[in-house]
């Protein structure tokens, strides 16, 4: 009797195993402290989007205090545009990982009832494609707390019966407690999966009218599949610039082939898979970082920039780091 007991907790406890070991990613965040504002009080919050539910989100700063921001009435857009407008966002398009800042009054209730809320631009187009990925993992992630609950109670019932037999409890007591041990470790490993933060960030900078790489640019690339290459569940951003002069739309073609070229050079020199590489795009002239109307701001302009994202479940203790821009030092103008 005590012998049957004993294959059939083991047999059950195996399938938890095998359910939980599934790559199953969710965003996960530790308990945090909670800021409590002054009602009427003016404050200015900046941090991470760390959830979100129905005209409220919660954002978390740079030393761990979460503060809870309501959005309704707010005004939400992206930072810069024409005149500085920015591009209006939704309040539902606020995702989990996005960095943002808030402002506003405190409330009765210790929240911020927020008239401006503003993010750049590139964080909030990473925040929105990360995000689409997280969806269905989450989904994934309850199916196997689902399946995890129904097997507990099953270990739970075995332990009972094998208390009950002469010979079987304690044998029954290290078996369930060994199983429980593997289903906290498995949650704890699957709940920082999938989320993603900027390890580091890099730019080089071209010739006039050129899409060719320079040596300063290759050896900063070499830099970045080096950095790369040592993480696991990395993924690399590129995105490609011009200056002003010329056409707009040959501009937004040459801005498209240095982005390319920062690519195949990755891929051809490093081996760095596709899978790991997103879809590149140039911006052309828009989104300058310096001013067109002077030869140095043109050079800063005619740039390439590459973000290296890394899974934070994957990787621990990351920290952002950029690296410094290559300039292959043209004393001509585009």
């Amino acid at each position: 009797m005590t012998k049957k007991i004993t294959i059939l907790a083991l047999s059950i406890m195996l399938g938890a195993f095998s359910v939980l070991a599934q790559d199953a990613p969710m965003n996960g965040t530790p308990d945090a402290q909670t800021r409590n504002l002054a009602a009427g009080q003016k404050y200015k919050i900046k941090g991470v989007v760390v959830s979100q539910d129905a005209g409220s989100i919660v954002v978390r700063d740079s030393v761990g205090v979460d503060t809870r921001v309501l959005t309704n009435g707010a005004s939400i857009k992206t930072k810069g545009g024409w005149f500085g407008g920015g591009d209006p966002v939704a309040a539902n398009q606020i995702v989990r990982g996005l960095y943002l800042e808030a402002e506003g009054r405190g409330d009765n209730a210790g929240s911020l009832a927020a008239t401006k809320i503003r993010m750049d631009k590139d964080d909030f187009r990473v925040a929105q494609s990360i995000d689409s990925r997280v969806g269905p993992a989450e989904e994934r992630l309850t199916a196997a707390e689902e399946n995890a609950r129904r097997v507990s109670g099953q270990i739970d019932e075995l332990m009972a019966i094998s208390n009950a037999a002469r010979g079987g409890a304690k044998a029954a007591q290290e078996t369930a407690d060994a199983a429980i041990a593997g289903v906290n470790a498995t949650n704890e490993r699957i709940s920082a999966m999938d989320d993603y933060v900027v390890q580091s960030t890099a730019t080089v900078n071209f010739r006039v009218n050129s899409a060719v790489l320079s040596p300063e640019a290759k050896a900063s690339l070499d830099e970045v599949a080096s950095a790369a290459q040592s993480m696991k569940g990395y993924f690399i951003e590129v995105t490609g610039f011009a200056s002003s002069d010329g056409s707009l739309a040959k501009n937004k073609v040459l801005s498209q082939r240095r982005a390319q070229a920062v690519i195949d050079y990755l891929v051809e020199n490093h081996n760095v898979p596709l899978r790991r590489v997103g879809n590149s795009y140039g911006f052309g002239e828009l989104q300058a970082v310096a001013d067109n109307s002077t030869r140095e701001g043109r050079e800063q302009n005619r740039r390439v920039e590459i973000k290296l994202l890394v899974n934070r479940g994957l990787n621990q203790n990351v920290e952002v780091r950029s690296s410094a821009s290559t300039d292959p030092g043209t004393s001509n103008e585009e």
